[in-house]
């Protein structure tokens, strides 16, 4: 493909959720080496907006939702004339895929799905309606993209979708850019073990059920340090006090630097329902931190001897009563696998544009 040609990105607006994050590492990658790229927003907001380039155009609908955005957003398109358009995040995959015979003729529909479908859209507000689109759309993409093996398969089983239109493309983790901000090293210490956490603070990702299990640890030496913000903030604060966790447990907030944090702690908690490939397991594991992960927690459990996989709440009260400091930061090293650098996946998507 012509580095010349628009590979064209599309988002709701820059939210600080990991799907946001993966797609604009991939854009910002693309750029680095030279591709014409350029993003399209419904609304130009969010933390995640400073990530992207200055040579970068974002064209903002400036819309509040995605109905209001459709027409808008098929015009844009005609403008533009991408070879590529890349979307990530199932509802705005499903609009994509519904007025692909809106758009011009010729141009490629990558999609990246995030989450384990077979938990995640169980979980949506409409799921008979999602997986019946799903189902009937998603194989008519030119790619779709899973972080897993585990979310091939059960696309491959469940919704359809022909093999040789899968890829399976790890999230990107810049492990080196990482390791330089997290150290020195934060940490919320009271002498016991340091245990943190990161995500939108939604029911997706389990903190009120995580505030329990650490209310049974029985230690009152040990912290929870929270990073993220979301909707269910203030009721998950009324959990601390009900569980009279004041002096252990610190809400800090959406962070630039979560690294600096996931260096200092002695072990990541990841106590989602549903993930796709968590992002902030993975920069934890790259700040040397090992973690304890849920087992609906999607393709974690496929990428390190340091991922705990624990099934049901014993088993997580368990995995987290278990850590033992002194096999801590033995070394000062990035416990990821080499498949999620970001040199990789970033070569991966470039053979998939030499294709075309």
């Amino acid at each position: 493909m012509n580095k010349g040609r628009l590979i064209l990105f599309i988002l709701p607006r820059f939210s600080g959720g990991g799907a946001e994050r993966v797609i604009l590492n991939i854009l910002i990658d693309l750029y680095s080496r030279g591709y014409l790229v350029g993003v399209i927003v419904f609304d130009k907001s969010g933390p995640l907006l400073s990530m992207v380039p200055k040579g970068v155009p974002i064209y903002n609908l400036n819309k509040s939702s995605l109905k209001q955005s459709i027409f808008p957003l098929i015009k844009k398109i005609h403008q533009l004339q991408p070879k590529v358009v890349f979307s990530t995040l199932g509802y705005i995959n499903v609009a994509i895929l519904s007025i692909r015979w809106a758009l011009p003729k010729g141009i490629k529909i990558w999609i990246r799905e995030a989450n384990m479908p077979s938990i995640s859209l169980l979980n949506n507000p409409y799921p008979r309606l999602m997986i019946f689109l799903y189902k009937a759309l998603y194989k008519y993409a030119d790619k779709l993209i899973c972080t897993s093996v585990r979310m091939k398969i059960e696309f491959e089983s469940n919704f359809l979708v022909k093999s040789n239109v899968i890829e399976i493309l790890p999230n990107s983790v810049d492990v080196k850019k990482i390791r330089t901000l997290a150290f020195p090293t934060k940490r919320f210490d009271n002498g016991g073990i340091c245990y943190v956490s990161s995500g939108r603070l939604t029911f997706q990702k389990g903190f009120d059920r995580l505030l329990y299990w650490f209310s049974e640890m029985e230690n009152n030496k040990s912290t929870l340090t929270i990073l993220g913000d979301g909707a269910l903030k203030n009721e998950l604060a009324k959990k601390v006090e009900i569980f009279g966790l004041q002096d252990n447990v610190k809400f800090l907030g959406f962070c630039n630097n979560p690294w600096q944090w996931y260096a200092g702690a002695d072990v990541f908690l990841l106590s989602s329902r549903w993930e796709g490939m968590p992002n902030s397991a993975l920069e934890s594991l790259a700040c040397g931190t090992p973690v304890i992960a849920t087992e609906e927690s999607g393709g974690i459990k496929e990428i390190s001897d340091y991922v705990t996989i624990a099934k049901g709440a014993q088993e997580f009260i368990h995995a987290m009563k278990k850590v033992d400091l002194k096999n801590k930061k033995l070394e000062n090293r990035s416990l990821l696998p080499e498949m999620y650098m970001k040199e990789r996946t970033v070569s991966i998507v470039e053979t998939w544009l030499n294709e075309i």
